[in-house]
């Protein structure tokens, strides 16, 4: 089975992404408009991945392989429901005030 060891970073200026790298890469090693995109990082934890470990939003064998192939994994934040942008105006404005 394989693992990997990395370390996981909080984007600062977007909330919800996390960018993943093998443990003792270098963050400057990340493409430049994905460090433009992601703003400051902040190390957010290190863990040990195999591809039987679960992850709260990602497939662990995804980010291996990821890891393995461009030394980074990118999770960016869960997407808006977007069923509220479609509700017709009444529902939207039903309980605001007179």
């Amino acid at each position: 089975m394989m693992s990997i060891e990395c370390s996981i970073y909080r984007s600062k200026r977007k909330q919800g992404m996390y960018i993943y790298l093998k443990r003792g890469a270098d963050v400057t090693s990340l493409p430049e408009p994905l460090m433009r995109m992601a703003g400051a990082l902040e190390h957010a934890m290190d863990l040990e991945l195999d591809e039987q470990r679960k992850l709260a939003r990602e497939d662990a064998a995804t980010v291996i392989r990821n890891l393995q192939q461009q030394g980074y994994h990118v999770q960016m934040p869960p997407q808006a429901e977007d069923w509220i942008v479609h509700l017709p105006d009444e529902l939207l404005t039903r309980n605001d005030p007179i």
